[in-house]
Order: structure tokens, then C-alpha cells, then sequence
């Protein structure tokens, strides 16, 4: 559920009207709420009911500063992929101490990085990566506090792009060599054994494979516990968002309605389905989540250029482009497009929804159907908070797009539009060209 809904015949988040931030600030500009990232934040914490629940939100779904100075508010540590979000964390007023360190090619400058800002862990994917933390301890006179990644090869049966648990997936160390890997690290002088990880894929809409996981995971948690005193177990993140009819999932009615084989994955079933399998364990479990926060909470404004009328089909060009939203021509992701003023007594329009970038992949929807709507009309990317900004380029010299929290009546500009100048701030011509 999140907080973005019509007020009469405007879309608001929270109690702001979106035309009006779009008025002050211009377009493409995302928007997110921070009452939807509260709401999700606690219903996820509350879900494993009786265990030693830990979120680290992983900052790689959406990282600008108010984003993780809310988070670090309601008591999150973070999931970093690179020493550039450790410094992101740092910057918000984070606490690395209750972070984790991930990804399978770490540098030595990002594991001193963590190490003196005293990482929780580092979520370790391979046997020579256990040697270069080991080193780079070593040389800091610490010891590196480490949980080894396992992949448990569970089909996550979602897109082939971002599915994680599979045998031929880059991540994490096989199932099968996991007790070796740990045996290994433990002679490292320089290492801590502190947990054990996993994490199979993102946009999971079904909890089996996240069950299926846990079970094949549970003897060797308990085995490695024995053996090496382990404090944790991560089951990482993954569980998906409504992004078909991603509007109305906003109220109660539209989830009571929904059949059982159709209702997307809540965190109340998801913690049903996981606390019997966990419990035993008697370890704090860590939850890695990103979309899950932050993806229904945050829409990617847009104004429409024009409509153009082609011979077999309605071209519906936007201001906003592939450069903003990559999802729909990096993933065929489907985002749900609504007028922020909607208008009943307007005529259905069907057009292939597209940006002003000279690509014909720069589409983000082909016959989409939704009311006529003309030059200078705004329109909003549902469900755009996770995955959107952070994976922003400059392709065509467009500049990164702004960013805005709202929260109740309140909304402020978090992240400036880029401009042309800072575009090109790092750039010089060479003397021999001159």
C-alpha cells in the first residue's frame, strides 16, 4: 500500500497536489513519500514476529541523502555495493556499524574504507575475495568481520537480469562448498566469522522460492553455527511490488478484492511462511530489502510534448526519457502511466507512450491506453521509486533529474535537476587540441 492518491481529480502524495510540485521544480522529477517508506519499513520489521529482526536497506534501489537519512531515523542499517554508497551512508548520518558490505569484486581501497568506518560485516562472495579482506586487514592490524554468500541454486523464478540464486548466477559461493569456505576462513587470522548470507533474485512474487531457499539453508546454518558461533543469518531481499494496477493498491479495498492466486506477496505472509523454518535457529536474522520499501513509494513525474499521429499508431512524447527511467527498455518493465488530472469525461487514447531520445528503444509503453491528454499535461510513472534515479545516465546530454520527499503537507527539493554546467564540470579540451 503507499500514499499516492486523487483529490478530487488530482494526484497528491501524501496531502501534497503533484501538479504543484511539478509547477516549482519542473519536469522529470521523482517524488516519493515518506509516510509510504515508514509504513513498510515497520509493517517488514513487525513481520518475523519473535525473532531478533535486523533491516539493512539496500541502498542500491534509490540512495540520494534524505532517502537514507530517513532510514537511519527509523533505526535501519544499510546494504552497500560499493564504498561510494559506504560514503553515501556516512554523508546521511548513517551508522556503518550496523551496515553490511556486498558485491563480488570489493577493491582493497573500498575494504579499508569499510574496515575504518567499522562495517558491521562484509557479505563475502568468493574464496579469493576471503583472501583480500584477510590481507587488508592485516595491514590495519584488525581483524575483518566476514559472512560468507551461499548460493543455494533456487530457481527465483523471475527476470533473468536480476535473479541472483541460480548455480550459474555470479553470486556466492555453491551450497555444496560452503563448509569448506568457512573451514578455510577460519585458519585466515586476519577474519571474524560472523554470519552466513543469502539472497536469490529480486521482484520475487511468490514466497516459495524464498521457503524453498531457507529449508535447503537451515542444516548448514545450524552446522556452521556449531562450528564457527555464527550471530546471524541473512536471508537477503526480493520480495516484489504491485506494478499492474499500481494506483489502486494504494487502498485496502483494491488488496481484500484480490483472489488468493493473484494477491501479491505481503510481509505478513512472507513472515508467516519463514519465522517456523528461522526460529530454530536461534540466530538475529537480517533482511535486506530495497524495492520492497521504497518502489511503490516514489512516482517519476512527466509532461507530455505532444501527440504524434502516426499511420498505424499515436505517439504520446514526454519530456521524460529512457535516460530517467531505464527500466521499461533495460528489463520490458511494466510501469502503470496515470494523468495527474484525471478527467472521466476526456476520450480513451492509445498510443505507444515514448521520450525524445534518438532510440527507438526510449519507449516505456507500446498501445497503452489511458485518457487523452495534451501539451503541457503532466502524467506519473507509478511505482517508480526503486530502480529509477540511481540507474539515471546522461545519454543525449539531458541532465539527471530532480528529486522531492514529501511528507504529510510538507515537501522540499532533496536532489536539484543537474545542469548543463555540472555536466560537464569534470571535462576539459586537451592543449594538443587547441
Amino acid at each position: 500500500m503507499h500514499h499516492f492518491h486523487y483529490v478530487g481529480h488530482d494526484l497528491h502524495c501524501e496531502s501534497v497536489d503533484l501538479a504543484g510540485v511539478a509547477r516549482l521544480y519542473g519536469t522529470p522529477t521523482y517524488v516519493y513519500s515518506a509516510a509510504t517508506i515508514a509504513d513498510n519499513f515497520h509493517r517488514l520489521q513487525q513481520s518475523l514476529t519473535g525473532l531478533e529482526v535486523q533491516i539493512c536497506y539496500a541502498i542500491k534501489s534509490c540512495s540520494n541523502l534524505a532517502v537514507l537519512r530517513h532510514f537511519a531515523n527509523l533505526g535501519a542499517g544499510f546494504d552497500l555495493a560499493s564504498g561510494g554508497e559506504l560514503r553515501r551512508v556516512v554523508a546521511a548520518g548513517g551508522n556503518v556499524r550496523s551496515s553490511v558490505f556486498a558485491g563480488v569484486g570489493k577493491t582493497e581501497a573500498e575494504i579499508k574504507l569499510a574496515l575504518e568506518n567499522g562495517i558491521q560485516a562484509f557479505h563475502v562472495e568468493s574464496e579469493p575475495e576471503l583472501v583480500r579482506i584477510n590481507h587488508v586487514a592485516g595491514q590495519l592490524g584488525v581483524k575483518a568481520p566476514i559472512a560468507i554468500r551461499v548460493n543455494p541454486d533456487v530457481d527465483a523464478q523471475t527476470h533473468a537480469k536480476i535473479t541472483t540464486g541460480k548455480s550459474d548466477n555470479k553470486f556466492g559461493i555453491p551450497l555444496r562448498h560452503a563448509a569448506a569456505a568457512y573451514e578455510a576462513a577460519a585458519k585466515l587470522k586476519n577474519l571474524q566469522v560472523r554470519g552466513v548470507q543469502i539472497h536469490i533474485g529480486s521482484q520475487l512474487t511468490d514466497i516459495t522460492p524464498f521457503a524453498e531457499a531457507v529449508k535447503k539453508m537451515v542444516p548448514l546454518v545450524a552446522e556452521l553455527k556449531a562450528a564457527h558461533g555464527l550471530e546471524y543469518f541473512s536471508v537477503g531481499g526480493g520480495m516484489g511490488i504491485v506494478y499492474r494496477d499500481a494506483l489502486a493498491s494504494g487502498q485496502a479495498a483494491w488488496w481484500a478484492a484480490q483472489p488468493p492466486e493473484r494477491r501479491p506477496i505481503t510481509p505478513e505472509a512472507y513472515g508467516a511462511a519463514l519465522t517456523p523454518l528461522l526460529a530454530p535457529l536461534g540466530l538475529r536474522i537480517l533482511l535486506e530489502p530495497g524495492r520492497f520499501l521504497v518502489g511503490n513509494a516514489g512516482v517519476l513525474l512527466a509532461r507530455v510534448e505532444h501527440l504524434k499521429r502516426g499511420a498505424n499508431r499515436n505517439f504520446l512524447v514526454l519530456d521524460a526519457a529512457m535516460n530517467d527511467l531505464v527500466r521499461p527498455a533495460m528489463y520490458d518493465a511494466y510501469h502503470e502511466i496515470v494523468p495527474v488530472h484525471r478527467d472521466s469525461s476526456r476520450r480513451a487514447l492509445v498510443a505507444d507512450i515514448v521520450g525524445p531520445i534518438c532510440e527507438s528503444g526510449d519507449c516505456f509503453a507500446k498501445d497503452r491506453q489511458l485518457q487523452e491528454v495534451g501539451e503541457g499535461e503532466l502524467v506519473a510513472f507509478m511505482s517508480a521509486g526503486a530502480y529509477g534515479h540511481v540507474m539515471a545516465s546522461r545519454y543525449n546530454t539531458r541532465g539527471i533529474s530532480a528529486e522531492v520527499m514529501v511528507s504529510g503537507s510538507a515537501f522540499e527539493l532533496v536532489n536539484a535537476r543537474e545542469s548543463f554546467e555540472q555536466i560537464i564540470a569534470g571535462e576539459k579540451v586537451p592543449a594538443f587540441l587547441k
